[in-house]
């Protein structure tokens, strides 16, 4: 049951249908898919730096039968327009082992096909500045020629990891471009030098900005001149090298990207070293259950009138959706949803990227996971809807503000 009511709502997660301009090879196993967003469109993709997009199409599964697949992918390209008035988006596919959706993409995708693109969504983004507000806030304005932004000149420090790398380097390109003396750390972890992704665009990026970006190149599986620089990040390792490469107390943001224990790591040992956690922005890997909810309409759930239930109001594009879930079931606000309103918007479903952000209006929820809200985000009362579940009798949440 929806009922329409009037709201002044942010732009949230919607899909569009983009088409694939090129598909470039960057590893064996890595390619970056270049949609092209046509001018009508353009307002509903711009984007800053460090965000991503959702991905949706429709793969067979073990038994052959269609179902809807979606996956994460973070930009990796600063953004720029054309003269008649299109952009264009540029994520990195890196294939996972046993991944449905990035083992098809990297054998499958090619140019001219179309993919279901979500709008861009992610705090994974440069907080620096006076009043606390990125550079990059000032990209959009121009887009064609980020060295022309008038940045506020600060040091800044990647440690990254595989693809974690994808947001990082748009990243660095727009703060490196928005001051002459801004400077750019990067630790970028790989098993061998074949599987460093952007490794021609690194080095450009280190040909024109050869005083301010410094790359440390960490192989796990690979002998390096330089002792530090070869074998796994461990404790120890990590210590080394915030010791030797990297002046902690120098550094006015952190950007960390990689699995959940590169990244935990990482946060554990600059909080001992003092650095705020304010200063810290952090993203991983999806790492949660893509398979929950399934597909796009929610897992099922039996519901028995004899049963007690939970009661869940929502809000979303000025329409409020009413749903019962029982108790018994435990499912997730988000699964809950999905089965009256398939539009509610989610991409991992693993408490990773944020996508399916609400505020709980009334009630009470209780979350499992939370990788992607920050402190004052949760003291305004928002939750992740994929990781929450109602606690009291009855719950009204709103995915527009």
């Amino acid at each position: 049951m929806t009922t329409e009511t009037p709201t002044a709502s942010r732009r949230r997660a919607s899909f569009h249908s983009l088409t694939v301009a090129e598909v470039r090879r960057l590893t064996e196993d890595a390619i970056e898919v270049t949609f092209t967003v046509p001018a009508e469109l353009a307002g509903q993709y711009d984007y800053l730096p460090g965000q991503y997009v959702a991905l949706r199409t429709t793969l067979p599964d073990e038994s052959g039968e269609p179902h809807e697949v979606r996956r994460s992918y973070s930009i990796c390209a600063e953004p720029r327009s054309f003269e008649d008035g299109s952009s264009e988006i540029r994520v990195a596919i890196k294939k996972d082992l046993g991944g449905i959706f990035s083992t098809w993409a990297n054998a499958e995708l090619q140019a001219g096909d179309t993919l279901d693109v979500m709008s861009p969504q992610g705090a994974f983004i440069s907080k620096h500045g006076k009043d606390g507000s990125t550079v990059q806030h000032n990209v959009m304005n121009s887009m064609n020629h980020p060295e022309q932004l008038a940045g506020e000149a600060g040091s800044f420090v990647a440690i990254a990891a595989g693809s974690g790398i994808t947001p990082v380097i748009a990243i660095a390109r727009t703060l490196l471009a928005a001051n002459p003396d801004t400077r750019f750390d990067l630790i970028y972890a790989n098993k061998a030098a074949m599987d460093v992704m952007f490794l021609e665009e690194l080095a450009d990026l280190k040909d024109k900005y050869p005083s301010r970006l410094a790359l440390h190149h960490v192989l796990s599986r690979e002998q390096r001149i330089a002792p530090l620089m070869t074998g796994r990040i461990d404790a120890e390792k990590l210590q080394a090298l915030l010791s030797s490469a990297i002046h902690s107390e120098d550094v006015d943001e952190w950007f960390l990207c990689g699995p959940f224990e590169l990244v935990q790591l990482c946060r554990d040992t600059l909080a001992e070293r003092g650095v705020k956690p304010e200063n810290v922005r952090f993203e991983l890997f999806t790492t949660g259950r893509p398979d929950r909810p399934e597909g796009h309409a929610g897992r099922p759930v039996v519901e028995d009138e004899s049963q007690d239930t939970y009661k869940i109001t929502f809000k979303l594009d000025g329409l409020q959706g009413d749903v019962t879930s029982p108790t018994h079931a435990r499912e997730s606000i988000l699964n809950a949803a999905l089965r009256v309103r398939p539009d509610v918007p989610f991409a991992c479903a693993g408490g990773v990227c944020g996508t399916c952000r609400a505020k709980v209006v009334s009630g009470t929820v209780t979350m499992d996971e939370n990788y992607a809200l920050e402190q004052d985000e949760l003291d305004k009362g928002y939750v992740l809807t994929c990781q929450a579940h109602p606690t009291s009798e009855s719950v009204t949440l709103d995915f527009d503000v």
